[in-house]
C-alpha cells in the first residue's frame, strides 16, 4: 500500500471534500481518502492498479489539482 499527503488549495468546504472522497474512492485500487477543508490537505491510500499519476490526473479533472 502507498500513501501520499498533498495540499489542495481548491478545497473550501464540505462539498469539496465529499466530491474528492467520492470520485477518488471510485478509482480501482484506492483504499482510502481523507480531506480537510481547514488544512487543505488530502491523504490518499492506494495499491495497484491505482497509481499516483492516475489519482493526480483525477484531481486535476475535478478542478482540485494537488500542489506538489
Amino acid at each position: 500500500m502507498e500513501e501520499k499527503t498533498v495540499r489542495v488549495d481548491g478545497i473550501s468546504c464540505g462539498h469539496c471534500v465529499k466530491t474528492i472522497k467520492r470520485e477518488l474512492g471510485e478509482l480501482a485500487g484506492v483504499i482510502g481518502v481523507d480531506a480537510d477543508p481547514v488544512t487543505k490537505k488530502v491523504v490518499v491510500r492506494w495499491e495497484a492498479p491505482a497509481s499516483w499519476e492516475m489519482i493526480s490526473a483525477t484531481l486535476v479533472e475535478l478542478g482540485y489539482p494537488a500542489d506538489m
